[in-house]
């Protein structure tokens, strides 16, 4: 039995929950992933998987063994392609993690010039707003807004927000034009409210104007910890936003959106990638994080290491 070839096998039937999908990924016939995964099974002398007609399912042996596997994996191809033939041409699967408005907007639209340049690296793209476990969830890096509070992970600065805040038409004729950021906190008036994946809770906003210097909550009868359902909950009326230029733009042409206090001025949020200490940047990690560096050069250039939204 080939241990590379088994391990291989086994980490394609998890996570493809099939030994035919698994089979097809790898190019061999249903038969030989079989084969493999219980070689591998009786190497261990533990059952990995639950086998029915209907579905696989990984055993706890089998996840802890998968954890195991996926680092193992991943470490060779990092070594392979640290090699200065391979690091030329960078390949292998890289697993990443992004905000779902960024990837929806910016990052997805331009994967194809990522893939046509390095077509030879698998992009494993989770989108959400939740913390993530760089480590137990074998995630290479992300990409947050935000400062980050982990400290023990390393942070690139890549790129800086431009905040303004915003309503729906429908919703400034039920609630009224509000006067003044302070207005936000009467009864007349709504936010939709941002929860922050560290906290489960809404965080203020703090806005300038002059000498005057002010911390605005609101009020909400929504909140939602995703940034693509907070964007249409305020297309819909639920309240009033707090947006990057980059998300509200687009609907400022349409009037779906206007603008207030633009006589306010709102801090920056900051975008990093982030990523483990100790684990080593492989060739395809780093021409991601300076593809996705180069990107955001041109929607949201930093402007400094001035202040930016605190990341609860």
């Amino acid at each position: 039995m080939d241990r590379f070839d088994a391990m291989q096998a086994f980490v394609r039937v998890v996570e493809s929950g099939s030994f035919t999908k698994a089979a097809d990924t790898l190019h061999v016939s249903k038969t030989t992933v079989t084969q493999l995964v219980q070689q591998l099974e009786a190497r261990l002398r533990v059952k990995l998987l639950h086998r029915t007609t209907r579905r696989v399912q990984v055993t706890a042996d089998g996840a802890a063994y998968y954890d195991r596997a996926v680092r193992l994996l991943a470490d060779l191809d990092d070594a392979e392609t640290s090699l200065s033939s391979a690091s030329a041409a960078p390949r292998g699967r890289l697993r990443v993690d992004v905000p779902s408005p960024l990837a929806r907007l910016i990052l997805v639209p331009a994967l194809p010039q990522f893939h046509a340049q390095y077509p030879d690296i698998q992009l494993d793209m989770g989108v959400s707003d939740r913390m993530v476990d760089l480590i137990g969830d074998n995630v290479d890096c992300v990409v947050r807004g935000g400062e980050i509070q982990d400290q023990s992970l390393i942070a690139r600065r890549v790129g800086d927000l431009q905040l303004g805040v915003y309503a729906a038409p429908g919703y400034l004729e039920r609630a009224g034009m509000p006067a003044h950021p302070k207005d936000l906190e009467d009864t007349h008036h709504r936010v939709v409210g941002f929860l922050w994946s560290r906290s489960g809770r809404t965080f203020p906003y703090a806005m300038r104007r002059g000498a005057e210097d002010v911390q605005v909550q609101g009020r909400y009868v929504l909140a939602v910890d995703d940034g693509n359902a907070y964007q249409a909950a305020g297309l819909a009326g639920m309240g009033i936003l707090w947006l990057p230029h980059y998300i509200a733009q687009p609907h400022l042409g349409t009037g779906e959106l206007v603008p207030l206090f633009q006589d306010w001025a709102l801090d920056t949020m900051p975008l990093y990638v982030a990523y483990p200490p100790n684990r080593h940047v492989s060739a395809k990690a780093r021409v991601f994080i300076d593809w996705v560096a180069a990107l955001l050069a041109q929607h949201a250039p930093l402007v400094g290491p001035g202040g930016g939204l605190p990341r609860p």
